[in-house]
């Protein structure tokens, strides 16, 4: 075959390959050019019969007129495929104004978010205000401020995530309490809600949970302003028959200290097993500020003093609404989330 055959098979494989009009076609004429029994490999095969010098002129003329084939199959399948999309277009119809098909939910403000939010407004109902820190705090403010030096057994049981030396992810927010009192004179009705991080993790503990510290300094407070703050904010977030009790207890940044129960909100105090058959379930930490912290903040003892408390957002939002494990708050499950 001489190069004007070669030419004119070029001539005809454009006009056939431009009246494709589906894929079937397509394949049929791909292989009828390109198959191994194709026109193009039929070509190649005459080139051990040809002289060096015809074997350079012929093999580069039958691969252009391969590569022409090739470039024009492939536009022409992107063109069938696109008259297919058209042609369902245009047999199908779409009404805008109709419903969908599926219902859209509307969110709910979180179960723990929700409870941030009402004790923040009893407390602020109560005359505090609200006051945050960084959530990567120093060493010093997170334990040493707080009068837990680097040798104090209470350092093993919070379950530090250590970042670099000096610096961890705060086990607590009682940072704040030092953070605000440095800054500003009494009188002081400060809480502190935020994010808290321990290497803690079950059904009644998270890596990542929230508390809500919050602390009163002024001339003359005592206990008995910490017992009828405390007892007011549980008997509104929980109701005004809720039992509540004060048992000593020991914090290194309050002297002295106590821990809060209330009455089982399960059981109603008859005793069960989420109470152990106590009646009471524990709820948060408090106590007189220590007045080591009030030296570290330049406050006079013999002026001032005060009292701090520290809670647990999760543990308040499982005993109200009686959920049995904190995983759930964290697992993003619809069918939980949308009691709320």
């Amino acid at each position: 075959m001489d190069l004007e055959e070669l030419e004119s098979l070029r001539k005809q494989a454009k006009e056939r390959i431009e009246k494709i009009n589906n894929e079937r076609e397509w394949i049929d004429t791909k292989a009828y050019y390109l198959g191994k029994k194709g026109i193009i490999p039929s070509l190649l095969s005459k080139l051990p019969k040809l002289t060096q010098e015809e074997k350079k002129i012929y093999g580069q003329s039958v691969n252009t007129l391969k590569v022409f084939i090739e470039e024009l199959l492939e536009q022409q399948l992107k063109t069938i495929k696109e008259r297919e999309i058209e042609k369902k277009l245009s047999q199908t119809t779409i009404d805008i104004t109709l419903p969908g098909k599926f219902e859209i939910r509307s969110g709910t403000v979180h179960p723990i978010s929700q409870v941030i939010d009402e004790i923040i407004d009893i407390f602020t109902g109560m005359g505090f205000e609200v006051a945050e820190g960084p959530e990567l705090e120093s060493d010093y403010y997170n334990f040493e401020a707080l009068n837990i030096p680097e040798e104090h057994p209470a350092r093993e049981m919070q379950d530090t995530f250590y970042i670099s030396d000096g610096f961890l992810l705060r086990t607590h927010t009682s940072p704040v309490q030092i953070r605000v009192m440095e800054k500003r004179e009494p009188p002081l009705h400060v809480i502190c809600p935020g994010k808290v991080y321990r290497r803690d993790s079950d059904i009644t503990h998270s890596p990542m949970f929230h508390q809500v510290e919050g602390f009163v300094v002024d001339r003359d407070i005592h206990f008995g302003h910490l017992k009828g703050v405390l007892t007011e904010f549980l008997r509104r977030l929980y109701g005004e028959n809720i039992g509540v009790r004060f048992r000593p207890s020991y914090f290194p940044f309050t002297e002295p200290s106590a821990e809060v129960d209330i009455q089982c909100v399960v059981c109603n105090g008859k005793g069960c097993r989420v109470c152990k058959n106590s009646g009471w379930l524990e709820v948060l930490g408090c106590g007189m500020i220590h007045p080591y912290l009030f030296s570290v903040v330049g406050y006079d003892k013999e002026i001032y003093s005060g009292f701090a408390f520290g809670l647990g957002v999760e543990r308040l939002t499982m005993l109200k609404y009686a959920i049995d494990d904190i995983r759930l708050f964290y697992e993003n499950n619809l069918s939980f989330l949308e009691q709320f």
